[in-house]
């Protein structure tokens, strides 16, 4: 094999890596590596300047590995791909190096240590780099059609918008009748645009599109193919139900989210007079005149933030996440019942105010029009009682705005401020493989550089399945979503990675230990020389690994991860540091 010719590029990344990683001593410790030709330092790896000279540098010295230590691969993976393409350099010859979140930021106080550890990741690094072999992606052709789940506003959507690009689009929804949560709303903030008629239009669009097809009292039971080749089973409950076979390039899923129930007395819930926020809701949009609870005009309105949001970790399946939408939504409710002409005492209990970005001007609004916000501590919520006499709610609460003032307000309706939380999909994660985050939502690869993106290449999600949203925050993700299914689809074909599991037909005798391994169904059994060997489907494989180290005759390899390669990574780890 002849000497590998490799350059290695170490990341000050503006301060991040160099002030707690000595980049200099790390340059030099590598640089006489077997097959590095080049070492070198730079403010910003990924910056076009430095990108620009990693291309002149594999032009002019022939390099044929490139090796980047900076940042987490999630961040610029395909960043550095595509300066080695640029360079005519096979991308799959490039490795990166996280000396950021995986040794600057972790060891910040031993910049010895933190240095050492660098240069051992980065020895790693050119260690798969020199075992490095190109490596071609796997095409193959897409369905121009794709299967949306979720029948509300960013569902429908994202049905239209692939509509309107010329894909063809079946819409499954689970309930009877399309919309979600918006079909039962009225004015909405900040546009004030009614819920049922921006479905109704939309509705109304889908209609007249003989490319979109709706199901709706439907499931998506079954999921199988590839990439770009998926068949997808539909259950329609009807009597009797029926399942309808698919197929489509792509699947879309916007399933919308629950709304907080709270527990029995949590702030009072079960007694009369405390609503969460959604009943609120229905309430001022069933009212055409000044609101009146149970015949009786409301002249007091408590409302209490964060009611299952940002809950304490020590109580069971905690939501920690703060639920966006719900400051927003709750000062948009009060200046609605202002807005209905009766003098009202409308009272915001709060932890933090959170109407953020252009919403702020609702809060600003609701306080000229006589609403009080008074801030609670996380430690101290409000009290809800009543009284045994009168019959009357009152709600306690410290002040933190006036040094921990104790104030009893009374109120005719406790409206509990709501957060939204994940809703129960079991089978569908378990049918798409769809990855679950620590908050129970639908996770993304990455929150800003593939926001709707799903480790299961052609699904993508949307909405608030994904995390708290408010309609034109899960219109935007639809339509984003959209995007990535049109820039595969419309064009015929998709290209899939190639880090897949490979077979060596050999020395494998069968035992079916990786079929009952794999996670994806990308592993089937095959005749071949009149025995039965295991045979990987690339196209479905995700190049997870989890069959290798089952087959017990060694049977199996990772392309891009050998065994080979992470012995050699292995080694580079444990070399002395001169």
């Amino acid at each position: 094999m002849s000497e590998r010719r490799i350059g290695v590029y170490i990341c000050h990344c503006g301060g991040n890596i160099s002030d707690y990683v000595d980049v200099e001593k790390v340059r030099a410790a590598v640089g006489d590596e077997p097959g590095v030709v080049v070492a070198k330092t730079a403010m910003f790896t990924c910056s076009d300047a430095t990108q620009q000279e990693m291309v002149q540098d594999i032009q002019e010295q022939n390099l044929d590995g490139l090796v980047v230590a900076s940042c987490s691969p999630k961040l610029h993976t395909f960043t550095f791909r595509g300066a080695a393409k640029r360079a005519d350099l096979n991308p799959y010859q490039y490795t990166q190096v996280n000396i950021r979140e995986q040794c600057s930021w972790t060891h910040t106080d031993d910049k010895a240590g933190a240095t050492g550890k660098a240069i051992r990741l980065v020895r790693a690094g050119i260690a798969h780099t020199r075992l490095s072999t190109p490596l071609e992606p796997i095409v193959v052709e897409t369905v121009p059609k794709a299967l949306v789940i979720g029948g509300g506003i960013a569902g429908l959507r994202a049905a239209l918008g692939l509509s309107d690009i010329g894909l063809a689009a079946v819409l499954v929804e689970k309930e009877p009748e399309i919309g979600g949560w918006v079909a039962g709303f009225e004015g909405m903030y900040p546009h004030a645009k009614g819920g049922r008629q921006l479905i109704a239009s939309l509705w109304g669009e889908i209609q007249k599109r003989p490319d979109v097809t709706v199901f709706t009292n439907a499931e998506v039971i079954g999921k199988s193919g590839s990439f770009g080749n998926y068949q997808a089973t539909i259950r329609v409950n009807s009597r009797p139900a029926e399942t309808i076979p698919v197929e489509v390039g792509s699947i879309i899923v916007a399933t919308g989210f629950d709304s907080y129930q709270p527990e029995a007395d949590e702030y009072g819930y079960g007694m009369d007079g405390v609503v969460t926020l959604p009943e609120f809701k229905k309430m001022i949009d069933s009212s055409t005149g000044p609101l009146v609870y149970k015949g009786k005009p409301v002249k007091d309105i408590a409302y209490i933030y964060c009611v299952g949001s940002r809950q304490k970790p020590d109580l069971p399946n905690a939501n920690r996440y703060c639920s966006r939408y719900c400051c927003n939504a709750a000062v948009h409710a009060s200046l609605t019942v202002a807005a209905k002409g009766a003098k009202v005492h409308q009272y915001h209990l709060y932890r933090d105010m959170r109407t953020y970005g252009k919403y702020e001007l609702l809060y600003k609004e609701s306080r000229e029009e006589g609403s009080l916000f008074l801030k609670f501590a996380d430690d101290a919520p409000p009290a809800v009682t009543r009284d045994e006499n009168s019959g009357k709610l009152s709600v306690t609460v410290a002040d933190q705005l006036t040094v921990g003032t104790e104030l009893t307000i009374p109120a005719d309706l406790v409206v509990l401020v709501t957060g939204m939380v994940p809703r129960s999909n079991e089978e569908l994660v378990k049918t798409l493989k769809l990855p679950v985050g620590k908050d129970r939502f639908f996770n993304e690869i990455h929150p800003k550089l593939r926001p709707v993106e799903t480790v299961v290449d052609g699904v993508y999600i949307c909405g608030a399945c994904q995390g708290p949203k408010n309609s034109a925050e899960s219109v935007a993700s639809a339509l984003a979503a959209v995007t990535q299914s049109a820039g595969i689809l419309k064009k015929g074909f998709a290209e899939l990675e190639p880090l897949v599991a490979t077979v060596k037909p050999d020395q494998c005798a069968w035992c079916g230990k990786c079929q009952e391994t794999c996670p994806y169904g990308a592993v089937e059994k095959v005749r071949l020389n009149d025995q039965d060997v295991a045979a990987i489907n690339e196209a479905v494989c995700k190049g997870c690994g989890g069959c290798v180290p089952v087959c017990p005759r060694d049977a199996i390899d990772l392309q891009g991860y050998t065994d080979a390669q992470v012995k050699a990574m292995i080694d580079g780890l444990l070399k002395e540091i001169g």
